[in-house]
């Protein structure tokens, strides 16, 4: 079990956790406020002076009355400032340690102290759980509203917080985070992640010493390029896949963000998590109400597999645009053409679509500008206008065309982003990111738009907007976002520069919100350079990701296995390319475990090549609903082991499909032990077959046997991974 601290332990009234709207005044007794799932809790406490602390956090106990005897059980040294277990910590009062809150107010003041009011616990739904908590300071007019959003069943919860300006003058927010936890234990272990282009989601695991450790970005745009927001944390011991006590979190922003992970003098562990407030005071008017985005985070005492998944069917329930949903399989044009194609090229490409049995094709970069037109990453952006030489009939013309072929027609857009060498750079200088009197300075040739400006929103959403109105049956859009911000100005904000990181962001919501208001249902891919915008801030308007340009498929189990413990497989976009030196069969199999696409020129694969990709593709439509909707399994470790195996099994326990790769090329490297499986019903029995086998090649594996699902999460089975044999996919099916 693993506790919080509380401060004092006196005499409590128990708020239980019925989920009617209930109320509860200010009293000068102990209030305990639970908020449980389906295995776990975390106990707030309000002590007779209205101060909110946390005083549990670990496996929900059958008694709820026992909560009340959580605090007597627990000995620290002394806390001179009566607030390191603060359900939000503020700045400037009695506080010594890091806050979650700092403001200045009017007269320059920048003290902070809360005090409770009243919470409100809501039944949203037979799943789902709000509780409301209001805090006042005393002196000044300031109040926050903690929110905590409860999932039961998932095991997840959402935290966030509203700070509101009830002053008469303007207030500063120094600092405004959104969720304040307070953990005990003997030690914790960070698990965090760290890249750049082609090299995302690099996994490194440290103990936390004494101190402050920062997670951060101060990118503005594709903030996860070089520090993605999403990290682990394993309570007293590195947590394994199937063992140990582990804490996922994520926020869900888009921009700059901040984590603080502090473990205190009492040997305990703080974590605040909200955007990052560098370079960010945000000035708050009187009367005005700050939200800040949600901080997500779910338990295991039954190590990181159990974490990802209850993660993963959160993700695919409330979270992810359509995650109940189908996606399409595709054909990318980019790897095949780059900048370098025409209307009757991309035509030959639709009938290549059709061979290969895919649903839809995607037209990546390139189609647009005309006096500056896209034939290179250099001119351009802005001018989203078809190129008539490249496309004299448009866009809509490729659309019906794509319908006469039998596919769908997607499009390739990057509207946050302009090109000095374009129409609308010297149109509309007023609308780009930079200072005045300071060089440009690029990144990928091409600089930001300034989303805080109403304008460019509205010039963002007609870029998408339009090409619908041109053509309504356009199936697919994939949005991309290449550049960080350097120089950051917006000339919108004249003397409010403080409030431009959020504002951005805040802008780029209400352009998605409205596009999915008008269009809630088109597929789009979030694409920033790969994965440098992979959040749930962006995810619930998007249907899948692109986690990184490295389409290496030896790379990409790497990164797709760091990914898989966040993100449900069918969020993840994957596509097979000519990267790396592994065969077609190979590269294949990688791409399977996701959203399956292709970037390769069918027209040159060999006889068995094609059949083999078609095959292929048939079996992937076969597989879909395990992959995208099935409970994941790591079955064995890349990392650690020469064979990588991961493993989809449906919620029926009928079906399922295991992924084997070779990651180590060493002479007589394999699998030498069996592969045990798991998540499988260990009374009912299984067929195994192999599929995705290459033309003319053939399986050991005897298709006719059955075996216990016993059988196979103890002893396991041999997929024949080898030097000869690099890659197998099996397909389970219960034997009737």
């Amino acid at each position: 079990m693993y506790l919080f601290y509380s401060l004092k332990k006196a005499a409590a009234t128990l708020v239980a956790g019925c989920f009617l709207a209930t109320a509860q005044p200010v009293n000068a007794q102990v209030i305990t406020i639970p908020v449980e799932t389906a295995h776990h809790a975390f106990l707030l406490q309000v002590d007779g002076e209205k101060n909110l602390s946390t005083v549990y956090f670990g496996k929900k106990l059958a008694d709820a009355k026992e909560y009340n005897e959580v605090a007597a059980m627990h000995k620290s040294s002394a806390d001179y400032s009566g607030q390191l277990n603060s359900a939000y910590t503020t700045a400037g009062s009695r506080n010594l340690a890091e806050p979650a809150i700092a403001v200045t107010h009017a007269d320059g003041n920048m003290s902070l102290d809360l005090k409770y009011v009243s919470h409100q616990l809501t039944k949203v739904d037979e799943d789902v759980a709000l509780l409301t908590v209001n805090l006042k300071d005393p002196v000044y007019d300031v109040e926050v509203t903690l929110y905590y959003k409860s999932y039961f069943k998932e095991d997840v919860v959402e935290q966030w917080s509203a700070i509101k300006n009830l002053e008469k003058g303007n207030i500063s927010l120094q600092k405004f985070a959104s969720a304040n936890l307070y953990v005990q234990a003997k030690s914790y272990w960070l698990r965090q992640y760290h890249g750049d282009w082609a090299k995302e989601m690099q996994p490194e695991e440290k103990e936390l010493s004494h101190g402050i450790k920062v997670l951060d970005s101060k990118l503005g745009s594709r903030a996860n390029l070089f520090q993605p927001s999403v990290f682990m944390i394993s309570i007293d011991k590195p947590a394994s896949e199937d063992e140990g006590t582990v804490l996922y979190g994520s926020l869900e922003w888009s921009g700059n963000f901040r984590i603080d992970l502090e473990v205190d003098p009492q040997d305990n562990l703080r974590i605040i998590a909200g955007i990052n407030n560098y370079a960010s005071p945000y000035l708050l008017k009187a009367g005005e109400e700050f939200t800040t985005p949600p901080f997500l985070y779910t338990l295991s005492d039954k190590g990181k597999g159990e974490a990802s998944r209850k993660l993963q069917r959160w993700a695919r329930e409330y979270k992810l645009l359509d995650g109940k949903g189908s996606r399409l399989t595709l054909l990318n044009n980019w790897e095949a053409t780059a900048f370098g194609f025409n209307e009757s090229k991309l035509k030959e490409l639709l009938k290549d679509t059709k061979t290969l049995g895919v649903d839809l094709f995607l037209l990546d970069d390139g189609w647009f500008g005309n006096k500056f037109p896209r034939n290179d990453d250099h001119a351009g952006l802005g001018d989203w206008q078809e190129n008539v030489k490249k496309l004299p009939n448009g866009i809509a013309s490729l659309v019906k065309e794509a319908q006469n072929t039998g596919v769908k027609f997607g499009i390739w857009i990057e509207p946050e982003m302009v090109n000095p060498q374009s129409e609308l750079y010297k149109k509309h200088p007023d609308w780009v990111v930079k200072q005045a009197g300071r060089p440009e300075y690029y990144f990928r040739n091409q600089l930001v738009l300034d989303l805080a400006n109403p304008k460019v929103q509205d010039f963002v959403y007609s870029i998408v907007d339009s090409l619908f109105i041109k053509s309504p049956n356009l199936a697919y859009i994939k949005w991309d976002c290449n550049a960080v911000i350097y120089n950051a100005y917006s000339t919108f904000l004249k003397k409010d520069q403080s409030r431009f990181y959020v504002e951005y962001v805040r802008g780029l919501y209400k352009v998605l919100q409205r596009i999915r208001t008008k269009y809630p249902s088109v597929p789009m891919m979030l694409c920033s350079g790969g994965g440098g915008r992979v959040d749930y801030g962006a995810l619930q308007y998007f249907t899948e990701f692109w986690p990184s340009d490295n389409t290496d498929p030896l790379e990409r189990i790497f990164m797709q296995w760091e990914y898989s413990y966040f993100y449900p497989a069918m969020a993840t976009a994957n596509h097979v390319t000519d990267w790396g030196k592994q065969p077609l069969k190979f590269r294949v199999d990688v791409a399977m475990m996701g959203r399956l696409g292709f970037d390769i020129v069918i027209s040159k694969l060999a006889g068995n090549d094609l059949a083999f990709c078609q095959d292929a593709v048939k079996n992937y439509n076969s597989l879909k609903p395990v992959i995208w909707q099935g409970d994941q399994y790591r079955l064995s470790d890349p990392v650690t082991e020469s064979v990588a195996a991961v493993m989809y099994v449906d919620t029926t326990k009928t079906s399922a499909v295991i992924f084997n790769y070779l990651v180590n090329n060493r002479y007589g490297r394999g699998n030498r032990l069996p592969i045990k499986l798991k998540g499988l019903d260990p009374a009912k029995r299984y067929s195994l077959k192999e599929i995705n086998l290459y033309p003319g090649s053939s399986s050991p594996m005897d298709g006719k046997k059955t075996y216990s699902g016993d059988f196979l999460m103890t002893v396991g089975f041999d997929p024949g991974i080898s030097t000869n044999k690099t890659s197998a996919v099996v397909q389970l099916t219960e034997a009737k």
